[in-house]
């Protein structure tokens, strides 16, 4: 693609610190073939004309406006619903971070916090800070129903796991999937099944059209009572009222939340407080540098060597 014998620039464009883009710049920068990285800031009006390929991290809409002859962007991250959200009319293609290590770190995540709740850790949290003694009753994993949102890759790895250490596991998507030895339910009415069942509730869906405010009041109030709830998701998919309704009923018995509308999450929001929720500041799956940017950087030298994009995101879909 590059029709020079200078080397492609490629500008990383990102609202992210200087210092951690620096970061992903100099991961980058020893695996490009045929091209060169930099921050968008150093380019020229000329060379910001010339680029046909960005590197992302939460861009500026405005500094993507810049570079006018723009033919696709590469995100370091996995999620991209909010450039789709900022970026509603953009002609460019967009691809996001297909990572092994980052569904392998999330899986991590989905087993440490279920078995956090299987094991009853936020009750014994409290009754440590009561000084009370009290030895409450067990249940095996195999008496514990999970239900995962979401069948894609993480939900397919995150079920696995679930099962191998014992858990009954079943999982919904929007629309039918077979997956050999998963239960999986879709549609409205499945998703009414899933929820009615489930002592475990695990989110891993992408925020979407079809997705934003899923869980709401109604959708709670059909949750098997006492239930507990694990967002890993997006934030955009819970609506906080509802969720917040549902934990002082007790139709839910808990919460933990990794994800959310606005992050950092606000100082004053009622989520910091509740007794009944675990507050995490989006950790379940960081994206690693080392393993990211070599796949982004594949990505890129393939590209520059045969002009083949890498799978793009469907805008209609989200992901």
């Amino acid at each position: 693609m590059n029709n020079t014998d200078r080397p492609m620039i490629i500008p990383f464009v990102s609202r992210i610190p200087p210092h951690e883009q620096q970061v992903w710049i100099n991961a980058l920068a020893p695996q490009l073939e045929d091209a060169t990285v930099c921050p968008i800031e150093q380019l020229t009006p000329e060379q910001q004309q010339e680029c046909r390929l960005a590197i992302v991290a939460n861009p500026d809409p405005h500094q993507l406006a810049a570079l006018p002859n723009l033919v696709w962007v590469h995100s370091v991250w996995a999620g991209v619903e909010r450039m789709l959200a900022e970026l509603p009319q953009a002609t460019f293609h967009i691809v996001r971070l297909i990572d092994p290590v980052l569904t392998q770190t999330m899986v991590e995540a989905v087993l440490a916090w279920t078995l956090y709740l299987h094991r009853d850790m936020p009750a014994y949290r409290l009754q440590q800070t009561q000084k009370h003694w009290h030895q409450r009753p067990y249940r095996s994993a195999s008496e514990k129903q999970i239900g995962l949102l979401g069948l894609g890759q993480l939900g397919l790895a995150s079920a696995r796991c679930l099962q191998q250490q014992g858990f009954a596991v079943a999982g919904w998507s929007r629309s039918m999937k077979t997956v050999p030895d998963l239960i999986s339910f879709h549609g409205e009415e499945g998703l009414q099944q899933l929820l009615s069942q489930s002592d475990i509730i695990i989110n891993l869906l992408p925020l979407t059209p079809a997705t934003e405010q899923l869980l709401n009041r109604e959708r709670f109030a059909a949750c098997n009572p006492g239930a507990a709830l694990i967002n890993f998701g997006r934030g955009g998919t819970i609506n906080d009222a509802a969720l917040l309704h549902a934990l002082d009923s007790d139709q839910l018995s808990h919460a933990v939340l990794d994800v959310f509308d606005a992050e950092p999450l606000a100082a004053d929001h009622p989520f910091w407080t509740h007794p009944q929720i675990t507050v995490l500041p989006h950790i379940s799956a960081p994206t690693t540098p080392s393993s990211a940017s070599h796949i982004v950087a594949t990505n890129i030298n393939h590209y520059v060597q045969t002009g083949e994009l890498p799978p793009i995101v469907d805008r209609t879909k989200g992901y």
